[in-house]
């Protein structure tokens, strides 16, 4: 079998968090009855003209800009015709030959190395509705609340190698999205959502082969799977003879498998003309930079001054600042206690499996940075035990409240005194005679034995430290 070369391009399309639409005055909030969000601009009914919102355009420039695209002084909107019953006007209104911004590009770390995505273009665009099929009653129903959202549409260059990298590329976009506060970035409700174009060639070879589009892809898992079942049937096709058809395929997620969909368009299919009722929108230089100014710590920046001001590992770093209330989270407890490794290690491992269980966001969650802060320093000065610690976590994670307060209204402080802990250990000691006496031969893996039973009788609260150098002096 011939060895193969994937390439890889992503269309990612971001809902703007605008209050209202891009083009009129309707609400963008998710969940509305069906129906409820809409007027005649955004149902596109005769005679009424679009109305450009400011908000939307100052979101995609900073979008731009944090990716190192050029913003063009001049764009221009377009309309993209085709026939869809989620479209009433018969066209979306987009940008096609001079979109907003275009040339940046994304870094992304795929198994240590650094790789640079670049960024084609970005531009504006609304949104169309959504068909809603019910196979019960054998009819199509179309909700409006999503018409006329603004968007826009990140097109990556094909320099994608693999589902690995895609993936890695969509994360770091949508984390900068998320960072900048102009998107969600929620798959599953449909405000960040991508596109895959996906081709194969023979490895060595220049010529890009035949790119299948792939849609229906709401998870970041379901796109690495989709991807890499299209890499494989692509890779199946060409070994059996059989010529890769230009399509739109869907991803089925139950069967993971894609399956098509309909032929591919071409631009020339969308007979793209500028919109008449909107004229060419015209930025100037002092307002890109008042908008420049106000740009947050990015992500990879944030990560390189975790790894340089924390002293944390890339790995540690990049999960913390994956999200930016997490990255927010962890130096609020930094701040309270410096101990910034601890902390991380409780963060990463109690605290994200909490979160993650209840489907929360550091934001969201109860237990305050300081407090959390307050029970890694309980654990580390010897107040209580690492398993204390994490015994009481989830009842702190769902109330919040003072830790040392929780520690002392249920009796839990480490004993730390070596004379209460000798009578304990001597009584152990008393009743094991046949595992004191092999310890004492040279079997000091009875140690755990010895430590456990100690622990037991203490109901945990033993200072495990001191009661192995107790053991050892009593057994030495």
């Amino acid at each position: 079998m011939a060895e193969y070369e994937a390439v890889i391009g992503l269309e990612i399309h971001a809902q703007l968090r605008t209050k209202s639409k891009i083009f009129c005055s309707c609400s963008t909030a998710f969940g509305a009855e069906a129906n409820e969000n809409v007027c005649p601009v955004c149902s596109g009914m005769p005679g009424v003209l679009p109305v450009l919102n400011e908000r939307a355009v100052e979101y995609a420039a900073k979008m731009a800009m944090a990716v190192d695209c050029a913003v063009n002084p001049r764009s221009v909107f377009a309309r993209k015709n085709y026939f869809y019953p989620d479209l009433p006007k018969g066209y979306q209104i987009s940008q096609f030959e001079l979109p907003l911004a275009e040339h940046g590009h994304v870094d992304i770390v795929v198994d240590g190395r650094t790789k640079t995505i670049g960024i084609t273009r970005i531009h504006m665009e609304e949104d169309a509705g959504k068909n809603i099929h019910s196979a019960t009653d054998n009819v199509s129903y179309v909700d409006l609340n999503r018409s006329c959202v603004p968007l826009i549409e990140i097109v990556s260059e094909p320099d994608m190698r693999s589902a690995e990298e895609a993936v890695a590329y969509l994360r770091e976009v949508r984390s900068i999205l998320v960072y900048l506060g102009i998107c969600d970035g929620n798959m599953e409700e449909g405000s960040f959502r991508c596109d895959a174009n996906v081709s194969i060639r023979p490895k060595g070879q220049e010529k890009l082969g035949t790119r299948a589009e792939l849609k229906n892809m709401n998870s970041f898992r379901h796109v690495q799977k989709a991807i890499e079942y299209e890499i494989e049937r692509q890779a199946d096709c060409l070994e059996d003879g059989v010529a890769i058809v230009q399509e739109t395929r869907l991803y089925n997620a139950e069967k993971n498998i894609t399956a098509s969909m309909r032929g591919k368009e071409e631009a020339n299919d969308y007979r793209y003309f500028p919109d008449p009722d909107l004229v060419p929108l015209k930025l100037a230089q002092a307002q890109l930079t008042a908008w420049r100014e106000t740009l947050p710590e990015l992500p990879r920046a944030k990560r390189e001054r975790f790894m340089n001001a924390y002293s944390l590992p890339a790995n540690d770093a990049a999960t913390l600042t994956a999200e930016r209330d997490l990255a927010d989270y962890f130096e609020a407890a930094a701040a309270a206690y410096h101990q910034p490794k601890k902390l991380a290690n409780w963060i990463l491992s109690e605290f994200l499996r909490e979160a993650n269980e209840a489907k929360l966001t550091a934001g969201q969650v109860k237990l305050k940075p300081a407090d959390l802060a307050k029970l890694v320093k309980l654990v580390e000065d010897g107040t209580i035990s690492g398993k204390i610690g994490k015994q009481i976590f989830p009842e702190l994670f769902a109330s919040g409240g003072d830790p040392e307060g929780l520690v002392k209204a249920k009796g839990l402080v480490q004993i730390s005194d070596a004379s209460s802990l000798e009578a304990v250990i001597d009584k152990i000691i008393a009743d094991n005679p046949a595992e004191a006496e092999a310890f004492r031969g040279g079997k000091t893996k009875l140690m755990g034995f010895f430590v456990g039973q100690v622990m037991r009788a203490t109901k945990g609260q033993a200072n495990p430290g001191l009661v192995n150098d107790l053991i050892k002096a009593k057994l030495g």
